[in-house]
């Protein structure tokens, strides 16, 4: 499998870069989710809140990517209400493992590839479901929306590995 170097940042919360690049990631997560909120189910079948999250996580380390994994949810429930009020905590859950979790495989790594970042969305869907699980204490409902995401993995594999490669070159 095809691994590539990219230049990956560590940027910290006293570098204006670190919310000029979070402050990017949120609007991508704002505007993401509108687009596939038109498809019936889309939101829950794509997963478009974590993209931008698990970009900005990989690309500029796990402080940008956990402003955006913090801030996207919140200010799109405020301000469109989506997510539910009732699905954010587990939202929010699996938003800041996606971001702890991407920040960490790329800092260890230093490259970018497509088994990293299905390990990374493996990761933070797994023990997001089972945090789900124990929030909700329905098995079945937090197993069910990890198979209705399974698209929405997918997407983020292979259009995060695209978009770090090719569109964020910096």
């Amino acid at each position: 499998m095809e691994s590539t170097n990219v230049k990956l940042y560590s940027l910290n919360y006293n570098n204006v870069n670190t919310y000029l690049a979070a402050s990017l990631f949120i609007i991508g997560n704002m505007l993401f989710p509108q687009l596939f909120h038109l498809i019936p189910q889309g939101g829950i079948t794509w997963l478009p809140i974590y993209f931008f999250t698990l970009i900005g996580a990989y690309k500029y380390g796990w402080k940008v990517g956990l402003l955006t994994a913090i801030l996207s949810p919140v200010i799109n429930c405020v301000l469109f209400g989506m997510p539910i009020p009732s699905a954010l905590p587990a939202i929010l859950l699996k938003s800041v493992l996606l971001a702890v979790t991407a920040g960490w495989t790329a800092r260890h790594s230093g490259h970018i590839s497509i088994p990293l970042l299905a390990g990374v969305v493996l990761t933070y869907q797994v023990i997001g479901t089972l945090g789900e699980w124990a929030y909700i204490g329905n098995f079945y409902k937090a197993i069910q929306d990890f198979r209705i995401g399974i698209p929405g993995m997918c997407l983020q594999v292979f259009g995060g590995y695209l978009f770090i490669k090719y569109l964020i070159r910096k």
